[in-house]
């Protein structure tokens, strides 16, 4: 028999969903975004951490930043250094943050993009 959930709960559940539904629906533009300031960082810096990335990106929803570094984790294109930071972001009262590198296959994309855009002829 399954437990039934108390009131604390299902308001708990209903806001996640309603917070991962926010995520989703944001654009594969604010997606792009977040990816560029990836490569950038990571291509010139051999760590960086959202507090970066926060610095150069513009407003994003709640959680999309990091969603869309959780993805990139995922698919093999940045790992954890093993190391963390405080979170200059006021809301979350300094807690810790990953810092983050380019593994072996984003440096690869990062480096192929970089062709692709020195190809291209001026406008």
């Amino acid at each position: 028999m399954t437990r039934r959930l108390t009131p604390a709960e299902r308001l708990a559940s209903a806001e996640k969903d309603f917070l991962l539904e926010t995520i989703a629906e944001q654009s594969s533009w604010d997606r792009f975004l977040v990816e560029q300031a990836v490569f950038h960082y990571g291509t010139r810096h051999n760590e960086f951490s959202a507090n970066c990335l926060r610095d150069v990106l513009p407003e994003l929803a709640h959680g999309f930043l990091g969603a869309v570094i959780n993805s990139l984790r995922v698919g093999g294109v940045i790992e954890h250094t093993g190391r963390v930071v405080p979170s200059t972001l006021g809301s979350t009262h300094g807690h810790r943050i990953g810092l983050w590198k380019l593994s072996t296959k984003g440096q690869q994309i990062a480096q192929q993009r970089r062709a692709r855009t020195q190809q291209r002829p001026a406008a």
